[in-house]
Parts: C-alpha cells; sequence; structure tokens
C-alpha cells in the first residue's frame, strides 16, 4: 500500500489519542475516513510501553493511509519514524515533520503563524471539553477571530463531534477529538 509522504495532501480529520480512549482506539481508527490522522499523545505509559503502543497505531493508521503525529520532540518523532510532531514549540527542530501546532491565543497563534514546513494550527478548544471539565472554552465567535488570523489551516478542537464541525464548517480546515471520535 502507498504511504502517503509528509507535505501531500494533510488530514482534514485527526482522532487524538488519550488515556481515556486507549481501550477503543483501533475500533476508532478503523472507523476513520481513509486518509485520516492520529495525534499519539499516551503520556500515561512508560516509555517502553509508549513506544510499542505507537508502533501498533502508526501500523493501522497508515494501513489506512494516514498520518501520526508524535506529541513530544522533534527527535523521537524522528527516531519512532512519525510523520509529524504536536505541539513542537521550534519549526527548525521539527523540519521536515508534518507540526501541529496547538492555539489557545493570539501569543501562541503568532508562534504557529511563523512555523516552518507543513503545519496545521489546532486551535482550542472551541467548545467545552471532557479533557477540561469545568475549563474556559473560545466560543465560537473567538475561535472564529483566531480562525481568521492564522497563516496556517486551522483545525478545530475541544468539544468536537461531526455535528459541531458542521456547525462551524465555512471557518476551519478539518477538525480533531478524543471523544467525538472515540463513540
Amino acid at each position: 500500500m502507498r504511504r502517503r509522504q509528509p507535505g501531500n495532501t494533510l488530514p482534514m480529520l485527526w482522532l487524538i489519542s488519550d488515556a481515556r480512549n486507549d481501550a477503543v482506539l483501533e475500533r476508532a481508527i478503523r472507523r476513520l475516513p481513509l486518509g485520516s490522522g492520529l495525534v499519539f499523545r499516551h503520556y500515561h505509559l512508560d516509555p517502553d510501553v509508549r513506544r510499542l503502543r505507537f508502533d501498533r497505531l502508526a501500523r493501522l493508521i497508515r494501513a489506512r493511509d494516514g498520518l501520526i503525529v508524535l506529541a513530544g520532540d522533534a527527535q523521537t518523532a524522528r527516531c519512532w519514524r512519525a510523520d509529524g510532531v504536536y505541539g513542537a514549540p521550534d519549526g527548525r527542530a521539527a523540519h521536515g515533520l508534518v507540526r501541529l501546532a496547538t492555539v489557545h491565543d493570539m501569543r501562541e497563534l503568532a508562534r504557529a503563524n511563523a512555523a516552518i514546513g507543513p503545519a496545521l494550527a489546532l486551535i482550542s478548544p472551541v467548545f467545552a471539553t471532557r479533557t477540561h471539565p469545568g475549563g474556559a472554552h473560545l466560543g465560537v465567535p473567538r475561535f472564529a477571530a483566531l480562525a481568521r488570523l492564522s497563516r496556517l489551516a486551522v483545525m478545530a478542537l475541544g468539544g468536537m463531534t461531526r455535528a459541531r464541525s458542521r456547525q462551524i464548517a465555512a471557518i476551519i480546515n478539518g477538525w480533531a477529538a478524543i471523544d467525538g471520535l472515540s463513540r
């Protein structure tokens, strides 16, 4: 099977791993549209187990012509043969990797806009989330304001579901979710 190379069209849909959805990730990946992405976090695992879990999920997402991005540093992402890096602060260090930059405010958006190489801005949290119960969220107007100022493709994150993605379809290039894609 042909493997998509970083720099080609980037996925419009991203599943984000978490301790909460670990038990259903294989099923969730199989239900994703072809060419989707997976952000591998799994901070809860010790390093050796985390690497084994990454390899297993990488095979699954790549079999569906998808990309896998590692939450961590660029050096580890390269060593693990990830397609990209999630939350990498330095675009130069991530050169040659897809970069998914998390954006919560204007300061972070300015950093994301200065990215080198293929990058996406995951602007969050758009809606209330289970990840941060009771935490503040942007809401659609503030999310839209940040999205308009982004030089990068904009991915909506935070409380996202298919229905909510349709609500804001005119201002996003795609979306990402933990729970919204794991059920």
